[in-house]
């Protein structure tokens, strides 16, 4: 990647940095819990074109939002490891020519297993990528086929295995809460991947989005997933076992060794600022009217591809947030966090503080907690009902 800025740049819960998320749509298959953006065409796209019109998305973003050093970049999709490395090459390139890219950005790259190979691998690896985030889902071959993945268990332990030897940074994700799945079980998977993991494990509750292949097997009762109770000890035992192995919870649902954070993922659940590139990304840019724009492109790839073609950019979306809309954004973000949120930024943001009343009455039943530094951070209890606990504070 051409273009890399020598500076070494810090990131902090008050200056989470800038980040850049691009979108590649397309999938071998569709599986049947994933309500993401992502397609499967029969023919191959046109990669050359797909590079170019990103290419010219990135420029035309950078010119509303100038004068910035990137400290992420993070290709998700789809799937992004079915993209040539040249087709990543040119879009990273891209990026580092329309902005400063810091010298220790994290530059991460989502695959999947039944895609990897190690010429590709190398590949990424030469283009820019210095952290892969791989798609593997679960560790037994029925479960794997369950949830319609591609590869078997043998191709995910050699997916991290290649990974690893590649990437100076690699993480895994893995979903549970799987019909008929019991704590026990869960717990022996799960320290199994602690043993293939290097330094950061996504770590997912199975949930029934509307409009899956799952959602119409759950409404026609023919897919059953644990009850709140059993969903809440698998949880419990998820955070027992990964706090035991040294790699805690830092966000709900992602653990990692201390200093081995997502630095993307931080972006978005610290509030910063971040471009979205790519069909359907959406992206938070506080531009040159002082306000802080929601973004969002085109969602079909094609129709976004013609769009980009035609205009220069992709956009569907780009709203100005009111300040009472920022806050509800940074408490839906932030208190995802172990660290919690700035009282004092929340405060800035909207021009007010939390209702004092309901903050107590949440202290008080331990669902939130004060922390050093005017900081306010869910309990392990809160947790549980953490969709709750913000409501409650954002009304």
């Amino acid at each position: 990647m051409t273009g890399r800025d020598d500076t070494i740049v810090t990131t902090t819960p008050e200056n989470p940095g800038f980040g850049v998320y691009v979108h590649w749509p397309f999938c071998a298959a569709k599986c049947p819990y994933c309500d993401f953006n992502s397609h499967v065409r029969h023919s191959p796209p046109d990669q050359a074109r797909f590079a170019a019109a990103f290419a010219r998305e990135i420029a035309a973003t950078a010119e509303r939002a100038p004068d910035r050093s990137v400290t992420s970049i993070f290709l998700g999709g789809g799937t992004p490891s079915l993209m040539e490395p040249a087709t990543v090459g040119t879009i990273l390139d891209a990026i580092a020519r329309h902005w400063n890219v810091a010298d220790n950005a994290e530059i991460t790259m989502e695959a999947n297993p039944s895609s990897v190979e190690a010429e590709r691998f190398r590949g990424y690896r030469a283009a820019g990528v210095n952290r892969v985030s791989l798609g593997v889902q679960a560790l037994n071959d029925t479960d794997l086929k369950f949830l319609g993945r591609l590869h078997n268990v043998e191709e995910a332990r050699r997916a991290i295995e290649l990974a690893r030897a590649t990437f100076p940074r690699l993480s895994f994700d893995l979903i549970y809460a799987r019909p008929g799945q019991t704590v026990s079980a869960w717990e022996s998977e799960l320290k199994e991947a602690l043993g293939l993991a290097a330094d950061h494990l996504s770590l997912y509750q199975l949930t029934i989005e509307e409009g899956t292949p799952f959602f119409a097997l759950w409404q026609a009762g023919k897919l059953k997933t644990p009850d709140d109770g059993l969903a809440a000890d698998l949880y419990a035992a998820t955070h027992a076992v990964c706090d035991a192995a040294g790699m805690p919870a830092y966000e709900i649902s992602n653990h990692a060794v201390p200093g081995a954070e997502s630095r993307h993922n931080l972006v978005y659940w610290r509030y910063g600022e971040y471009a979205g590139i790519g069909p359907g990304a959406h992206g938070r840019l506080l531009l040159g009217d002082g306000r802080r724009h929601a973004t969002a492109a085109e969602r079909v790839p094609e129709a976004w591809l013609n769009k980009v073609e035609s205009w220069g950019d992709g956009l569907t979306t780009d709203d100005i947030l009111t300040p009472e809309e920022e806050g509800d954004e940074m408490l839906l973000m932030g208190l995802r966090l172990a660290e919690g949120i700035d009282l004092n930024r929340y405060a800035g943001l909207t021009g007010r503080a939390l209702d004092d009343e309901r903050l107590a009455d949440l202290i008080a039943n331990d669902m939130v907690e004060r922390a050093a530094g005017n900081r306010l951070r869910v309990t392990r209890a809160g947790f549980f009902v953490l969709d709750a606990v913000v409501a409650d504070l954002a009304a």
